[in-house]
């Protein structure tokens, strides 16, 4: 990469004047005056050095060779812009043309092994659409993390226990006996969708009326066949936008393990809990954590939280390096007692991290539609997947910040138009593909004479393209893959903007030969990302 080439440069000639080592930063340059590239090397090391920041900027330049820069020059209080000559740019394009590994980011998680962990959904219902950004975003920072060279397992923890199930369970009963004549309500806290009339049916059609009473056995029939039928929905659901899990964890195997009770008697070994008012509750407060909260309710049950410390426990027993939970950001008090649980626990610092999101919203027609899954008022991600299609729902799904909550504008994507993003990008490649399709000659890209190469728009093109691999390095330890989203569409933009202004096919020879590598490496990209 440009940047790190001219790092490089910077770091050898701070050297070479003897001075304390010192961090400093290389930017893009926001204008096109202030040359390709500026650095704050001088003003970051005034202070150490002893010398005024813009004396010091020219001691480093006459250390710059004089084969890489057309100019460099001191700014303001004592930035050094750097004006790369051409070759140097074209060095990059010749290195994405020579190999596709020249766009791969630093292999920074090579040898580390990654758990990534996203949508764990409770198994009492269909993915919907708030589901669904959890899902993207999990999936593509999966795919970030493998590009820096980390071995990732994607995992899906299937809540199979607990009151929701139970929920589910007496929901399904209900429809189930509506079906066969009855007249049963659904229970006050229970599932209403439409969903579960349809699996009801296939009870019905299965067993006739074999479960008249909720009691043991109809509860055990109804939780194992609701769990395992929303499971298979789930998967679909996944696999239709893309996302596959590597492994899928059920909370019953814990407990049947007896891992919740080991976990506790941890925590209680390190003096991580105390008791009161009958209920165990964990020491959160004094390890970092927003607020002391129970581990063990007063009648003796478990709560999510003691469940969860036991599943992180049995992540590190797999020899995970690292673990990313991808959560919404309503779970910030769990997550501070999670840290400090895994603090008491004396587990690394760098263990654990949390990629935490906003919730999603969505828009029709200028008006916020109402969600609630336990009213049965809910857009299914399954609907919305075969609507727009896999590509659509992915892009806008990561087009913002996690950290900000995402109105999912149907009219707009929908839209087959250049104001819909994804359409405005798959249009570039599909007109870089047309112009391949209809050229007589295609030289072979490796082998181009790239120094024709010399309008602005070119070299800024190309300059762009050199960023990928620190647009992906940064998406990833930012816990923002929206970086990609807009990385694409600015690159998109870019080559629409070239050209409208520069022909390719019908130019002189060696031109535009030199123009279609420049485009085969775009279209590269464009896959990449």
């Amino acid at each position: 990469m440009l940047i790190t080439s001219i790092e490089t440069l910077l770091a050898d000639a701070w050297a070479r004047l003897k001075l304390a080592p010192v961090s400093f930063s290389v930017d893009p340059s926001e204008r096109p005056e202030y040359g390709d590239f500026s650095s704050n090397i001088a003003m970051a090391g005034a202070k150490t050095a002893g010398i005024p920041p813009r004396d010091l900027a020219a001691r480093i330049i006459a250390f710059l060779p004089d084969d890489v820069f057309t100019r460099v020059d001191v700014a303001g209080p004592g930035f050094i812009n750097l004006h790369l000559k051409s070759e140097m740019i074209h060095s990059c394009l010749k290195g994405i043309l020579d190999d596709d590994e020249n766009l791969a980011p630093p292999q920074i998680g090579k040898g580390t092994s990654m758990q990534v962990e996203f949508v764990s959904s409770n198994p009492t219902g269909p993915l919907t659409v708030g589901h669904g950004r959890q899902a993207v975003l999990g999936d593509v920072l999966s795919s970030l993390y493998e590009s820096l060279g980390y071995n990732v397992t994607r995992e899906y923890y299937f809540n199979d226990e607990g009151r929701q199930v139970d929920l589910l369970a007496q929901s399904l009963w209900a429809r189930y006996q509506q079906l066969c004549g009855e007249d049963v309500t659904i229970p006050e806290q229970g599932y209403r969708g439409d969903y579960l009339i349809e699996i009801a049916q296939r009870v019905r059609d299965d067993i006739a009326d074999a479960y008249p009473v909720f009691d043991d056995d109809a509860k055990g029939f109804f939780r194992v066949h609701g769990v395992t039928v929303i499971k298979d929905m789930i998967k679909d659901d996944l696999a239709q936008l893309g996302v596959k899990f590597d492994n899928w964890f059920s909370e019953a195997d814990l407990h049947r393990r007896g891992e919740v009770d080991a976990a506790l008697e941890a925590l209680k070994e390190r003096g991580g809990t105390y008791e009161q008012d009958g209920a165990i509750w964990l020491r959160a407060e004094d390890n970092g954590g927003i607020k002391d909260s129970v581990l063990i309710r007063s009648d003796g049950r478990p709560t999510y939280l003691m469940v969860d410390i036991a599943y992180h426990m049995d992540k590190y027993r797999r020899g995970f390096g690292r673990v990313i939970d991808v959560q919404g950001a309503d779970h910030h008090v769990e997550q501070s007692c999670m840290q400090a649980a895994l603090k008491i626990l004396g587990y690394p610092q760098d263990f654990l991290s949390y990629a935490v999101h906003q919730f999603v919203s969505i828009v029709e027609g200028g008006k916020t539609l109402r969600m609630s899954t336990r009213a049965g008022r809910f857009v299914l991600l399954r609907d919305l997947t075969r609507e727009l299609g896999r590509d659509v729902v992915r892009y806008f799904m990561v087009a913002r910040k996690p950290e900000t909550h995402l109105q999912f504008d149907l009219d707009l994507a929908r839209a087959e138009s250049l104001d819909n993003p994804v359409y405005y990008i798959q249009y570039a490649h599909t007109r870089i593909a047309s112009i391949f399709r209809k050229a007589d000659t295609i030289a072979d890209p490796r082998k181009v004479d790239l120094s024709p190469l010399q309008a602005t728009a070119e070299l800024d093109l190309i300059k762009q393209l050199d960023s990928f691999p620190q647009v992906v390095e940064e998406a990833a330890l930012r816990f923002a893959p929206h970086l990609l989203a807009e990385y694409a569409l600015n690159l998109a933009r870019a080559f629409h903007a070239y050209y409208a202004d520069h022909r390719v096919l019908g130019e002189e020879t060696d031109l535009m030969q030199a123009r279609l590598a420049l485009l085969s490496a775009v279209q590269r990209v464009f896959k990449s990302s």
